[in-house]
């Protein structure tokens, strides 16, 4: 009979789902995964979602699934936990860097200097350039969580990871 994985090496097989909307992060490094609990034959995976409406949710929930039953655990349960929200805070440094070598401007912190509200938003630095003379040209990206701009200095356009 074969041990089961502990905790630890559930997370790490987690940490190889990609996020479906942006292949070089994934699930885990982007804050979705909340928790995991091993017990027995029994896993227990809390995922919070960046949207509740989020296009990709169910596939996300099903690849997390489907890891841990390839891990041996004959129960999975996949929890959505709904507060607290989810938070760009909660990606991680080094996807951070990941997401600006990939040409997206990562999200700034949420709660920058303290300040609750921002009467003018900060510029986004360009992801290619390093160019804080950019121009956001719509708040719709192509999915929920990005908008898109422009880089006035290299005249790229980039996508810009929001702030939530």
């Amino acid at each position: 009979m074969t041990a089961l994985p502990t905790t630890e090496q559930v997370w790490e097989a987690l940490a190889r789902i990609p996020d479906p909307e942006i292949p070089v992060v994934n699930v885990v490094e982007m804050g979705i995964v909340r928790e995991v609990q091993v017990d027995g034959s029994r896993a227990t995976i809390t995922m919070t979602p960046t949207f509740s409406g989020c296009p990709a949710l169910h596939l996300i929930r099903e690849q997390l699934e489907q890891t841990a039953r390839s891990l041996g655990f004959a129960e999975v349960e996949v929890k959505t936990a709904l507060f607290p929200p989810w938070s760009t805070d909660w990606i991680t440094p080094e996807a951070k860097e990941r997401l600006r070598r990939y040409g997206i401007a990562p999200p700034k912190p949420t709660r920058e200097g303290g300040a609750l509200i921002a009467l003018e938003a900060p510029p986004t630095p360009c992801p290619r350039c390093g160019s804080l003379d950019t121009t956001l040209t719509s708040p719709f990206g192509p999915t929920l969580c990005k908008s898109i701009h422009v880089c006035n200095r290299c005249k790229e356009p980039f996508e810009g990871f929001k702030a939530v």
